[in-house]
């Protein structure tokens, strides 16, 4: 083909955007929903504050909003977000200076000889490298590494879709299962108190369930497609990549003992996470700290120049920035809702409406509710600042663990981001992939609706497993 459709989405508004549109809205309804705020606790134990869900009472307010309160929230939501997206700019500026130098792409190379030629084990492999990616919160992280994975299916004689799909969906499951995701798993768990990390087994298994029902539909589209073209998405340019008989071109990656040992580090800071956040209590500055001490484990082990890295630090968080923001901007959303005090009445109205209704349905309701606010506010972290303080009252109020509500949300989150047009990296991925975006959901969409039922029938296991802790 000589030229290629560039994918097509609908045009919406910049996530600030609709945070202010949010904060508007907010605005608008402090005159229409009535003040109203439960009763507060402090756990002697803990110290901590919390809802007693058996008393709440309508309150007088000032209303309304005034002009300066509205935008002072914005500094005041960055400000309050500081721990958590000082964090993320810290791992973000680790985690590029390992991609500049090379040795996640020697790590597939590595995996691809590995595989020996066979070509259902390399995309059961290159589907599981990303899946891992995505679970340790690779997102949009994880696309500039998706062409050359591309490049290898392609030359192993599959169709771009497939190729595209390999990726992809790896880095969808990986993300959704979460397993250790600070932008859903981490921060969810504690915006609702929850030990970060927590419920590790539960998700690794969704992982596993993920990542079976996605090898079974890439490698059933992919064999379909190779033994007849003419079944292809894209069976124009499949042919002619065929006739053409093209291979791969991606240079090589050499696996050095130094990039093996950048890699383990890497193991070493996602398992030294966890278990600190777990057992020892760890919150933002000590998991910021373990970032900080990896990149200066990578210039040391890699021989780099200390003020490239260092530059290469500051460029890779400042990739974040816009995130960071973007928690900041949804925290300022909270901030409106806490000034109208309407953020219990919208527990105590939800409770209300969803205490007859039973668990399953409660849970599925929920679902759904995170599914369809993803289309409008995508980012997993900003969009936990608004929801959690919200679904973790409601838990307590119906009886659902805190932990089944973060998964809850982090399933209903996560998917979509690789389905939805207002998904800023899925169009990015499909442009950089020269993927149309109506293919991609001609190809995805059964898979997609797949997973969001298994994902639900986990969330019920669950419920009934009492995963925990509460």
């Amino acid at each position: 083909m000589s030229k290629k459709e560039k994918p097509k989405g609908i045009n919406f508004p910049h996530v600030y955007i609709m945070f202010l549109l949010v904060m508007l809205l907010v605005v608008a309804l402090s005159w229409i929903v009535p003040s109203g705020q439960y009763e507060r606790v402090v756990d002697p134990d803990t110290g901590i504050t919390k809802l007693n869900t058996e008393v709440f009472n309508y309150v007088d307010t000032e209303k309304p909003i005034g002009f300066m309160d509205f935008f002072t929230a914005l500094h005041k939501g960055v400000v309050q977000s500081g721990d958590i997206i000082v964090m993320l700019l810290f791992a973000s500026g680790a985690l590029y200076i390992l991609e500049k130098s090379g040795a996640i792409a020697a790590g597939i190379h590595k995996l691809l000889r590995i595989a020996g030629g066979k070509e259902k084990l390399i995309i059961f492999a290159l589907l599981t490298l990303f899946a891992i990616l995505g679970t340790i919160g690779f997102g949009e992280g994880g696309i500039p590494f998706i062409p050359l994975a591309m490049a290898v299916v392609m030359g192993m004689g599959y169709d771009r879709i497939t190729a595209f799909a390999t990726s992809t969906i790896g880095l969808a499951i990986g993300f959704t299962a979460g397993v250790v995701n600070f932008y859903t798993t981490g921060v969810s768990q504690s915006i609702v108190g929850l030990p970060i990390y927590s419920g590790l087994g539960f998700r690794i298994i969704s992982l596993i369930v993920f990542l079976a029902i996605s090898v079974i539909y890439i490698l059933r589209y992919a064999n379909k497609t190779k033994a007849d073209p003419s079944k292809s998405i894209v069976f124009n340019e499949y042919k002619e990549q065929l006739e053409n008989t093209k291979t791969a071109e991606y240079e090589e990656e050499a696996f050095t003992w130094s990039r093996k040992l950048a890699l383990l580090g890497l193991v070493a800071v996602l398992v030294g996470s966890a278990f600190g956040a777990i057992k020892l209590g760890w919150g933002m500055p000590e998991l910021s700290a373990v970032y900080a001490i990896y990149a200066v484990f990578l210039v040391i082990i890699l021989r780099l120049n200390p003020s490239e890295a260092a530059e290469t630090f500051g460029t890779g968080a400042a990739r974040l920035l816009p995130t960071g923001l973007a928690i900041g901007f949804a925290r300022s959303v909270m901030i409106l809702m806490d000034q109208a005090q309407i953020i219990d009445t919208a527990v105590h109205s939800l409770s209300g409406l969803l205490s007859n209704t039973g668990s399953i349905v409660t849970l599925l309701v929920l679902f759904v509710v995170v599914i369809f606010f993803n289309f409008f506010v995508v980012s997993g972290s900003g969009k936990a600042m608004i929801l959690m303080p919200i679904m973790g009252p409601l838990g307590k109020i119906l009886g659902i663990n805190q932990q089944v509500m973060v998964v809850v949300y982090q399933f209903g989150d996560g998917f979509t981001n690789y389905l939805w047009p207002t998904s800023g990296g899925l169009m990015a991925a499909l442009g950089m992939s020269n993927v149309n975006y109506a293919d991609w959901v001609k190809f995805s969409l059964k898979l997609f609706l797949l997973l969001h039922f298994a994902a639900f029938i986990l969330i019920i296991i669950a419920h009934y497993i009492g995963l925990g802790p509460a």
